[in-house]
């Protein structure tokens, strides 16, 4: 039996019901995401930058896109003989399909694809995540204290810690407490969804809760609870730089927005840390301030004839005269004709926008999501004024 010293089980088969009509069709990690990538590529991108070549991805929800995307793994230098990048789908007998019940029961039903690697590491990372990580850092901290897991962690907002896995730790960062989703959290020190584990103890752990009837399956609601009754150690990893968990249209919005702040913002693709994709078409830039274009992200293949402004637009957009586009993601192939105003708005991939459209809350306060393949029609119902009026009433006046 070969040895592998870390194999990665990367999670991507999310429904991702908080992202709406945006994976309708699409698994959450396949979802388009800064001009011309996939959520998908950063952690891909992670494991190849880290060294890490054999992973593992756990798929299950609308896996045909995130498939086609990953191909043999090629962009990320992960179509290897030995190892490399597996597309991992739930078993199916000739009666059934057994999916997925949680997180751990998807690497659960998987415990043949690890044990022929026999690794001593096994990485869990989700799909759906923006960020830069040296894995092999965490790997280091992981041996260095003799942990039988680590989690890695970040400090969030406090309104937002109900959302996620929260940590309480001692003064030498092994956790005492972990409490998924807490309605009202004593910490904001909130796990990321990456760990670490030693394969014996992984495993050990997997097979009693695949016989604990009353398990919902899960790592934070059960195998990390579990192990620290058990008097296992675990260990909080601290990370420092640019995480967001894009599962809400807020997060995902908000994640394109950093990308545009050139200040304090995501880095992009940094020459340090390759973002590869298997996106053929050419990458998005930063244009220029100029009278149509201020602080957005276009790709290169994009036709631009109005106005854009803080937005991120991808490949093969066409935007017509007169039309006036800010704070807004306007995903790949998407046709917005003339005099059209968005605002605050996420257009899905091969969407129709016709002339003289208004779409979005011009007020900048909610965030609008139109899905795949629509077509939007001009409203010209009399209540358009009413709705549109006040300090907005200029952006109108502009499209006659």
């Amino acid at each position: 039996m070969k040895q592998t010293e870390c194999v990665a089980m990367l999670l991507a088969g999310g429904e991702g019901k908080r992202l709406g009509v945006l994976t309708t069709n699409i698994a959450k990690p396949a979802v388009h995401f800064g001009g011309k990538y996939r959520i998908i590529d950063f952690t891909l991108s992670n494991c190849v930058n880290s060294g890490i070549d054999t992973v593992g991805v756990l798929t299950q929800y609308q896996p045909m896109a995130l498939n086609q995307h990953i191909g043999n793994g090629s962009p990320w230098d992960l179509n290897r003989p030995d190892g490399g990048v597996s597309l991992l789908a739930p078993y199916t007998d000739q009666k059934e399909t057994r999916f997925y019940t949680g997180t751990a029961n998807a690497v659960y039903q998987n415990l043949n694809y690890l044990e022929q690697y026999n690794p001593q590491y096994v990485l869990i990372i989700s799909g759906d995540h923006i960020y830069n990580m040296d894995y092999r850092k965490m790997l280091d901290f992981h041996k260095s204290s003799k942990a039988d897991a680590t989690i890695s962690v970040i400090e969030v907002k406090w309104e937002e810690a109900s959302r996620f896995g929260i940590l309480n730790t001692d003064g030498q960062h092994r956790v005492t407490e972990f409490v998924e989703k807490p309605a009202e959290p004593e910490s904001n020190l909130a796990s990321m969804g990456i760990y670490i584990f030693n394969w014996d103890v992984l495993k050990a752990f997997l097979l009693r809760d695949d016989n604990t009837p009353e398990s919902s399956n899960d790592f934070g609601k059960n195998i990390i609870p579990a192990m620290i009754e058990h008097g296992a150690k675990l260990f909080a990893y601290p990370f420092q730089g640019y995480w967001k968990d894009v599962g809400t249209i807020d997060s995902l919005w908000e994640a394109h927005m950093d990308l545009l702040d050139t200040d304090n913002g995501f880095p992009l693709n940094h020459p340090d840390w390759p973002l590869y994709t298997n996106c053929q078409s050419p990458g998005p830039q930063f244009i220029a301030p100029t009278a149509s274009i201020r602080q957005s992200m276009i790709n290169d293949g994009c036709q631009v004839y109005g106005e854009v402004d803080r937005s991120v637009v991808f490949q093969g957009v066409e935007i017509g005269e007169g039309s006036i586009i800010r704070d807004s993601i306007i995903m790949p192939n998407v046709v917005i004709g003339k005099n059209v105003i968005l605002s605050k708005a996420i257009i899905g991939e091969g969407t129709v926008i016709r002339d003289g459209a208004v779409v979005g809350d011009l007020e900048g306060k909610e965030i609008t999501v139109i899905g795949e393949k629509e077509v939007v029609y001009k409203d010209t119902s009399d209540k358009m004024p009413k709705i549109f009026a006040g300090r907005n009433q200029r952006l109108l006046e502009r499209i006659g």
